[in-house]
């Protein structure tokens, strides 16, 4: 008799989130994870006494409201901090763009680059709306074939909706609305985030898309930080799960799935336990899922040849430090402009150009910069009067042409560091501690294959129907009884929980179906966390 109903792995925010529902559902549940901690790329770190650091993931917003609620994460000690300004873009002339909420004074500070597109502005706003009303219900549900999601809509929609977000690149579709280089600049940083894919390419419009999902309270398309850093969330995500009966094993990590009769049916751990289950949900990547996870042979190979194929190439590295103050920006009025992401993109060609040296394995000459300050909103995370600094950092691919990235940390932090100076001069005699977090140390430490941010590139195609491949989109996998839940699977990458949402469902339709009962015990009110 299996142990558990099921047996998810990875605490991961998705693998939290689906042992959350199942949970809560009456499921015995049984979470495993690698690492020492919760959380996957959702975690905060102390790298440097004192300093607590998102050491991956490092703003919030993507996050579902119906997971907030249904999951009660408030209660385990959900707390987002919403910037305003969301974003400042200082310019190399000196001058910059502010984005704030209020929409009057957003539109005051685009007039100052064009007044055409300060009227235009509005009207953009209005259409990622739309957008959003119509893509958002899709992203809470197993995803339907394209072709299908199309026919949804209504009438003299999909055409327009196809060829503006799948079939465009970001350059294209903002061209269509600006003319500012400095304001498509700024937007066009949301288009290639995470993607090994320039504002150059096609279906880059689609992932500017993606990232405009944001909803904090009562604000839309919005970013912002969690209170006492990004690990909060899965910290409350694990918090949740346990009261509602799951268990949370950490430092145990999975070699194996056992497959018996074509159907996986348990686990092996590093230790050579066997943890048996009647369904095994997996948030690690698709590659390593069926690809490492499982016997050889078990797929057929025109399968396994398609897993192959899943685009995974990293795109990113981070660069976090703790600093002595806060940095004086040329073009910023004051510290306030910095609370939200300060982004070192001045126009679109800027971020091309990093992204060509990539192309040819090579880390950016002149790096796009994503820099969030949260010490300044959020003073836990650093001792007083010290400040932590994060930098998401484009383009860093997964095999350097040159050495190899553990030769080039100095080379990496000089560049970031000059990078930012041009802007911010005396930024680097701030730095008391910084560290460098590469494609390879995203891969060797969770997983995730080349380091890729999205297990697997969130292009349009490698999303809805088509992702993780074609024919297997619904969270089920070749293998029954073996499910995937984290963001290899529709509708990709983030911290959305619309992943591990989905799959849940799927998990427990099918664990009904397959015993004519609901899960095999009541709803318990605790259970235990295992390090």
């Amino acid at each position: 008799m299996a142990e558990y109903d099921a047996v998810v792995i990875g605490a991961g925010h998705n693998g939290l989130v689906a042992a959350g529902y199942l949970a809560r559902a009456g499921a015995r549940v049984l979470v495993l994870e690698r690492r020492p901690v919760v959380g996957g790329a959702c975690v905060t770190e102390e790298p440097w006494p004192g300093y607590r650091v998102n050491t991956f993931a490092y703003a919030s917003g993507l996050l579902r409201p119906k997971i907030v609620d249904d999951l009660e994460l408030v209660r385990f000690g959900y707390d987002p901090i919403v910037c305003d300004p969301q974003g400042f873009a200082p310019q190399p002339d000196g001058r910059y763009l502010a984005f704030w909420l209020d929409d009057a004074r957003e539109q005051k500070e685009i007039a100052k680059f064009s007044e055409k597109d300060a009227r235009a502005y509005p009207g953009y706003v209005r259409y990622w709306d739309h957008v959003l009303d119509v893509i958002e219900p899709a992203m809470m549900a197993p995803p339907p074939p394209l072709d299908r999601f199309l026919e949804t809509l209504p009438p003299g929609e999909a055409e327009p909706l196809l060829r503006d977000l799948f079939l465009k690149s970001a350059r294209d579709f903002l061209d269509d609305w600006f003319e500012s280089e400095e304001l498509k600049g700024a937007l066009a940083a949301g288009a290639t985030i995470g993607t090994f894919a320039g504002p150059y390419t096609p279906g880059t419009a689609y992932i500017l898309g993606h990232h405009n999902i944001g909803r904090l309270g009562e604000h839309r398309r919005v970013w912002g930080l969690m209170r006492g850093g990004m690990g909060r969330i899965t910290e409350a995500m694990a918090r949740s799960a346990t009261h509602s009966g799951a268990t949370v094993r950490t430092g145990v990590g999975v070699r194996s799935v056992v497959v018996e009769h074509g159907r996986a049916v348990g686990v092996v751990t590093e230790a050579g336990e066997t943890v048996r289950a009647r369904a095994v949900v997996s948030s690690v990547d698709v590659r390593h899922t069926l690809l490492e996870y499982l016997p050889a042979g078990t797929l057929e190979r025109s399968v396994e040849d398609r897993l192959r194929r899943v685009r995974c190439q990293g795109a990113c590295l981070k660069f976090n430090a703790a600093l002595d103050g806060v940095p004086r920006f040329t073009a910023a009025p004051d510290p306030s402009y910095l609370v939200g992401a300060v982004d070192i993109c001045p126009s679109m060609e800027y971020i091309e150009r990093a992204y060509d040296d990539a192309k040819y394995g090579r880390f950016s000459r002149e790096p796009s910069v994503d820099v969030y300050f949260q010490s300044l909103l959020d003073p836990s995370v650093a001792p007083h009067g010290k400040h932590t600094m994060t930098c998401f950092v484009q383009y860093a691919p997964t095999t350097l042409r040159d050495g190899s990235w553990d030769d080039t940390r100095e080379a990496v932090a000089e560049k970031v560091l000059s990078t930012l100076e041009a802007y911010a001069p005396g930024l680097r005699k701030l730095v008391r501690h910084w560290q460098v977090v590469t494609p390879l140390d995203i891969e060797r430490t969770l997983g995730m294959t080349g380091g890729n941010i999205d297990q697997g590139d969130i292009t349009p195609d490698q999303i809805f129907s088509f992702r993780p491949i074609p024919g297997w989109s619904g969270y089920r996998t070749p293998v029954p009884g073996l499910y995937l839940c984290g963001s290899a699977s529709h509708p990709g990458g983030g911290v959305i929980g619309a992943p591990g949402h989905n799959a849940a469902g799927v998990v427990l339709g099918d664990l009904r179906a397959g015993s004519g009962d609901a899960p095999s015990r009541p709803r318990a009110s605790s259970g235990p966390v295992e390090g």
